[in-house]
């Protein structure tokens, strides 16, 4: 009973997981676009086997840009 008791509690936590854990690579995404991250806010996540964040990332100058990063599992990729 405990044992799936604790696999319940690890299997509602995951989609949480990915969010916290990409932040440096999300920073990292938006630094090679000449952007220095400010912000990061989650646009949309999808969970699951196939999990993917999309990330828009506030920069400090010129004042209002942003640029979007997609990850998929700790692999980050610029989108605009």
């Amino acid at each position: 009973m405990r044992r799936r008791l604790a696999l319940a509690m690890v299997l509602a936590l995951m989609p949480l997981a990915p969010a916290g854990a990409q932040q440096a690579e999300v920073k990292e995404a938006a630094q090679s676009a000449n952007c220095k991250p400010t912000k990061l806010e989650v646009i949309k996540q999808v969970p699951g086997r196939m999990a993917e964040t999309l990330y828009k990332v506030n920069c400090t100058a010129p004042k209002d840009s942003f640029v979007l990063v997609q990850c998929r599992d700790r692999t980050c990729t610029l989108m605009r």
